[in-house]
């Protein structure tokens, strides 16, 4: 085990430590700071642990209720148990609390933002739909870290990130697996007006971290999956339809092998359940994501 006790996240604890972990501790230092007292607290080291892993800290107690909005939400986003929907370290910087009055200009890239689009070129094309339309429903203010991560790609600040710029940017992570082809493929998987270029309403489909979207906001994910699901549900009777799929997606021939991926009691139609099941398989946070090499979509028509 290592650092003390306190600042252990509970992955640590479970044998699975990595750059999450990290996190987390400057979630428990921020805690004292802001509070004076610990948010995991026992007499023993095996009870700070099962307070780790079981419980959540006091958010109520004095001086909480005088401490801002935003710094709680701070503190929250990187005391999450599930190390994949806390916030990265990047994210953390782009925080408003921490931007408030302060200059962004030195964000690094995101590796698992990354590892994310690498991710999205081996997604089914069902499943891409699917972040697109669950990408529209976000607001801009909850957009502010991926706002951060494009504008760091986009080396020369037209708005948009060339073939060149996402190279450049892959080859932060995983240099030694890049390939000119697979670049391309990605960027063509991303790009889904096919203008050669990523446009930030196409980056943040990609990019997306759909753990942290369950995770931070369950009510909100409900509707937010919900108002992603009615993009397709042109009728309003609960279900998509193939033909509701071919109007949103556009595409010709069979859309069966769409619809075979989340219809999964088999009647010929997707349920806003089976949707949202959909959605929730995309892992959006995994860490060290291979390289698409090798894999093809297997659902492109």
């Amino acid at each position: 085990m290592v650092g003390s006790a306190y600042y252990v996240a509970p992955e640590v604890l479970k044998r699975n430590s990595g750059p999450e972990s990290d996190v987390w501790s400057i979630g428990v230092i921020t805690y004292i700071l802001l509070c004076g007292r610990r948010p995991f607290w026992d007499k023993t080291e095996d009870g700070i642990f099962k307070e780790v892993l079981r419980n959540k800290p006091d958010f109520r107690r004095k001086p909480w209720p005088t401490i801002s909005t935003s710094a709680k939400d701070f503190v929250k986003k990187l005391l999450v148990k599930d190390h994949r929907a806390r916030l990265t370290a990047a994210q953390a910087l782009s925080h408003p609390w921490v931007r408030e009055g302060g200059d962004a200009s030195e964000i690094p890239i995101d590796i698992s933002v990354l590892s994310n689009m690498r991710q999205f070129v081996k997604y089914s094309r069902l499943k891409q739909f699917a972040l697109r339309a669950l990408a529209s429903t976000i607001d801009e203010e909850e957009l502010a870290d991926l706002k951060d991560q494009f504008d760091a790609i986009d080396v020369d600040k037209n708005g948009a990130i060339s073939l060149e710029e996402m190279r450049q940017a892959l080859a932060k992570d995983l240099p030694w697996k890049l390939k000119e082809s697979l670049v391309l493929e990605i960027v063509q998987a991303i790009d889904s007006n096919t203008d050669g270029l990523v446009d930030f309403t196409e980056f943040v489909a990609a990019a997306l971290h759909v753990h942290q979207l369950e995770e931070h906001n369950s009510e909100k994910w409900q509707l937010r999956s919900q108002a992603a699901f009615e993009k397709f549900d042109i009728d309003r009777d609960g279900y998509i339809t193939p033909e509701e799929l071919r109007m949103h997606s556009g595409l010709r021939g069979s859309i069966d092998p769409l619809l075979e991926e989340a219809d999964i009691d088999k009647d010929g139609r997707i349920s806003l359940s089976e949707f949202r099941r959909l959605l929730r398989t995309a892992s959006m946070s995994s860490q060290n994501v291979p390289s698409p090499s090798g894999q093809q979509n297997s659902k492109k028509l």
